[in-house]
């Protein structure tokens, strides 16, 4: 049963907005993660290295992206199982307005410190 203080639809359409949103984003971010030009001529030592650092930065972020797009995934999981809201560690349900806030949660907030 999922938790009996969550609208089990509302959830759903959060987060599949959520993973539209990160879909989306991943797509517009792809040009700034490619390989960074070796050619120093027609790029400086110093641009190339601010190159270097935003493809490493957006890299970065493409994976807590990835890392995003899975814990909805699990989420949306849980859901049709119909186990969404308990906290994976005691089995007590998770706060109702903590899973408002980000329901990719998994642990209430005694379990999560």
């Amino acid at each position: 049963m999922n938790h009996p203080e969550i609208d089990p639809d509302t959830i759903r359409e959060q987060l599949k907005r959520r993973r539209s949103e990160m879909v989306e984003q991943s797509e517009e971010s792809k040009s700034s993660r490619t390989t960074v030009e070796l050619d120093q001529t027609a790029v400086g030592r110093l641009s190339r290295m601010d190159a270097l650092q935003g493809q490493a930065m957006a890299k970065a972020e493409e994976g807590r992206r990835q890392q995003t797009l899975l814990r909805i995934e699990a989420a949306l999981e849980r859901l049709d199982r119909g186990a969404f809201g308990e906290c994976l560690v005691c089995g007590e349900w998770i706060a109702a307005k903590r899973l408002e806030w980000d329901p990719t949660v998994l642990k209430c907030i005694d379990c999560a410190e």
